[in-house]
């Protein structure tokens, strides 16, 4: 059994530890509030983006469609963008993202496709790496700051680049959306060929004249769209890991603190052990002379 001094010393290293989860815990909160408002303010731009692109596309149909929103006809060549967190201590917000990637890149390859993978922070490009390393075509970091337009246009061009030099006919994105502080979903979202939501088409029964026609309106907006989609896909992110990472260090800290206690009473324990035995070898002295 440890003795009384090795017990201080481990209770003090305990709240030691305690202290600095509960730093993190704090900083986590304090960065959520501007991540969850930044994150709830770009779904209004992203939801209505879809909503003229579906109205456009109502409208086009045929060889006239744009390659982004028609495809290439093919769907033999993939590309997956897996967008995590550079930093961990989030619980399982990562490994969540990573897991959904694992299970569309397996099916992917099950399925004889030829797939490509571009990962946009360290965690996600360590996890993968291992597995489908010779798939890796490129890697992202996002860095300490909030997440910015500047920050998904490399990304999105690479993306197009790719897409126009016909080396991927299907680009999918994998992130972690913000659903609350206490859940946020692995989503998979396909970018090219756009998804168009018919629902979101013509809403209230508005009708829509375009100038120009709505072919050369896509050409501009559907690029534009891969950046809004990948920013999105960032601040979704950054909202759900300091959220992870919120409830990550506060259950960190709960469980320092009932380390603590049940330390704390072991010691007790042993220190009234030691007290009763030199009271015995005491009076057993006394009693022997």
């Amino acid at each position: 059994m440890a003795s009384v001094k090795e017990m201080r010393t481990r209770i003090a290293s305990v709240k030691s530890i305690q202290k600095i989860t509960k730093a993190l815990q704090m900083v986590a909160a304090a960065k959520l509030r501007r991540a969850q408002t930044a994150a709830e303010n770009a779904r209004p731009y992203a939801r209505r983006m879809a909503n003229v692109i579906a109205n456009l596309s109502a409208g086009v149909s045929g060889p006239s469609a744009p390659r982004l929103l028609a495809g290439t006809g093919s769907d033999r060549r993939h590309l997956v963008v897996v967008a995590t967190s550079d930093r961990g201590l989030a619980g399982g917000f990562n490994s969540g993202i990573v897991r959904a990637a694992r299970e569309k890149i397996g099916r992917l390859l099950a399925d004889g496709k030829e797939v490509k993978i571009i990962t946009v922070g360290r965690k996600g490009r360590d996890q993968l790496r291992r597995t489908y390393g010779k798939h890796f075509i490129a890697n992202y970091e996002v860095g300490l700051k909030p997440a910015t337009f500047a920050l998904a246009q490399p990304i999105a061009r690479k993306v197009l680049d790719l897409f126009e030099a016909d080396e991927v006919d299907v680009v999918t994105l994998i992130y972690s959306r913000f659903k609350s502080v206490v859940s946020q979903v692995p989503t998979v979202r396909q970018l090219i060929p756009a998804e168009v939501d018919e629902t979101e088409a013509q809403p209230n029964g508005s009708f829509y004249e375009y100038e120009p026609d709505e072919e050369a309106i896509l050409e501009v907006l559907l690029p534009q769209n891969i950046s809004v989609q990948i920013l999105n896909a960032l601040l979704q992110n950054e909202a759900g890991f300091y959220a992870a990472q919120m409830t990550a260090t506060d259950n960190a800290t709960r469980n320092a603190g009932d380390l603590i206690d049940n330390l704390t009473i072991q010691m007790n324990r042993t220190r009234q052990a030691q007290i009763t035995k030199e009271l015995i070898e005491i009076i057993s002295g006394a009693a022997a002379v």
